[in-house]
């Protein structure tokens, strides 16, 4: 994500490494107002998409949990900015740090955290950096935390988000877009998130699910025979994220700038192939064409790309597309064969989707689509003859999937110990399902109507004994 490498003002009284001194001279006069203005637009892109994966998550989910999901993931906008503000940035992108695996604490409350340009790049000052970055950490716990679908409980989730942005996301960050980070020392290229963002959720999602258990009738062997509840959410939630994605990935330019554009045409292209290769992977086994698999299929393409967006040529695009399609869709499966309830199959999506990206980088980036940019200066993958690339991204996805599934079980694990923090609802709530147990709220009205209606019969029933309560274990799956 860097542009170049940040200097100090030209100019400034000294003042620099404070943030710059607004009362004595305009800080803006350093910046283009366009390249201020893109990122600003990216930030609201990015936030956009923390509903847009939690409307995707609740149309996949069972009716009786689908609010709880969108609750959790604007929660996580909540819970993960203000650790942002208390002290994930500095952790994540402090300047004075030199630890190869976490920053420091010098900007802890976001203190000098005001014009100065960026540890991303001279181009950007260092409180829009965070703005924008801060927007990444946000939606990363959101994508992780759809591992609780049907069986999690809230207050757990919310202490979790908390935890893992700090001890997991924030380290990964650092080491992959700090200029200080081992990996960016080795040699990673990561343009958008591949690591920090999608593999480090693929991996937490798969921990939690691992550590919250099999749903109530999970088979090994079919799951549980659940169909998504409204594909129109599906749709929605896709359209949020393809839509944010554009700031996402042409965001990561930290300008507005060629590169910038290049990011947001190849994005569009991994999408759009993505999309129809999941659809055609799912026609040929039931000869039907799949809302469901052709969202599925756009987010996997969007998330190989991510990595790349800012390395390949438009031409590679569409291999991103086939490859991460038919690797994501492939890759559902997994959970049948290690036994892991994966209730959306987040880690097939972003886990699996996010190494992929990571690794094609190594093959197809090429030096001069990062350079137009004007700043960037990289050897390139195979396609410029520099074999040891793919080695680069390899180590970066291990050492990503490795620590944060790692990581995560181990917060688990300790939380689940904590008296009030126990990850799992009661059998009786699961039963009732997460809206009604966790939230009192449901994401439909009629579900509400149906146990109305539902008590009106039982009451009429001959013989019946009329104690409504007996109806509070209903499941509105099986009454509407």
């Amino acid at each position: 994500m860097s542009t170049g490498t940040p200097v100090l003002y030209e100019g400034t009284t000294g003042v620099a490494d404070a943030g710059g001194d607004s009362l004595n001279e305009d800080l803006n006069v350093y910046y283009a107002a366009g390249d201020l203005a893109w990122i600003m637009t990216s930030s609201a892109l990015v936030l956009l998409m923390v509903p847009g994966v939690g409307f995707f998550y609740s149309g996949l989910a069972r009716r009786k949990s689908a609010l709880a999901l969108i609750w959790l993931s604007l929660m996580s906008i909540a819970v993960v900015f203000f650790q942002w503000f208390f002290w994930g940035y500095s952790l994540a992108f402090s300047h004075s740090s030199n630890n190869p695996y976490i920053g420091d604490l010098s900007n802890f409350g976001l203190k000098d955290v005001l014009a100065q340009p960026s540890v991303g790049g001279s181009r950007v000052p260092d409180v829009l950096f965070c703005l924008y970055q801060g927007m990444f950490a946000a939606i990363t716990p959101a994508l992780a935390i759809g591992a609780a679908a049907d069986r999690g409980r809230m207050l757990p989730c919310l202490v979790f988000i908390f935890i893992w942005t700090t001890i997991v996301y924030d380290p990964i960050a650092y080491w992959t877009w700090n200029p200080k980070g081992w990996s960016f020392i080795m040699g990673g290229l990561d343009f958008a998130g591949g690591t920090p963002v999608h593999i480090s959720s693929g991996a937490a999602a798969l921990a939690y699910s691992l550590m919250l258990g099999k749903r109530t009738g999970y088979n090994k062997v079919n799951g549980l025979p659940y169909r998504p509840h409204n594909v129109t959410h599906v749709v929605l939630g896709t359209v949020f994220l393809w839509v944010g994605w554009f700031g996402f990935n042409g965001g990561s330019a930290l300008a507005g700038n060629l590169r910038a554009v290049m990011a947001c045409l190849v994005s569009q292209i991994a999408a759009c192939v993505g999309g129809f290769t999941w659809c055609l992977l799912d026609y040929r086994l039931e000869r039907k064409w799949s809302t469901v698999g052709f969202c599925s299929g756009v987010i996997s393409g969007l998330v190989a790309i991510t990595p790349a967006s800012g390395f390949v040529p438009p031409w590679s695009a569409v291999i991103f597309g086939i490859v991460g399609g038919a690797g994501c869709n492939f890759a559902t499966k997994l959970k049948f064969i290690i036994g892991v309830d994966d209730a959306i199959d987040i880690f097939a999506e972003h886990g699996v989707g996010g190494i992929i990206g990571n690794l094609l980088t190594g093959l197809f980036a090429a030096n001069y689509i990062a350079h137009l940019d004007g700043a960037t200066v990289i050897a390139g993958g195979w396609v410029n003859q520099n074999y040891v690339q793919l080695g680069f991204q390899l180590a970066d996805s291990v050492a990503g999937f490795s620590y944060s599934f790692v990581m995560t079980c181990v917060i688990l694990f300790l939380m689940n110990l904590v008296p009030g923090l126990s990850l799992r609802v009661s059998a009786e709530e699961e039963e009732l399902g997460l809206d009604d147990g966790q939230l009192g709220e449901f994401a439909y009205d009629y579900v509400e109507l149906s146990r109305h209606v539902n008590d009106i019969v039982t009451l009429a029933t001959p013989g019946s004994s009329g104690d409504a309560t007996s109806l509070k274990g209903g499941d509105p799956e099986k009454t509407v």
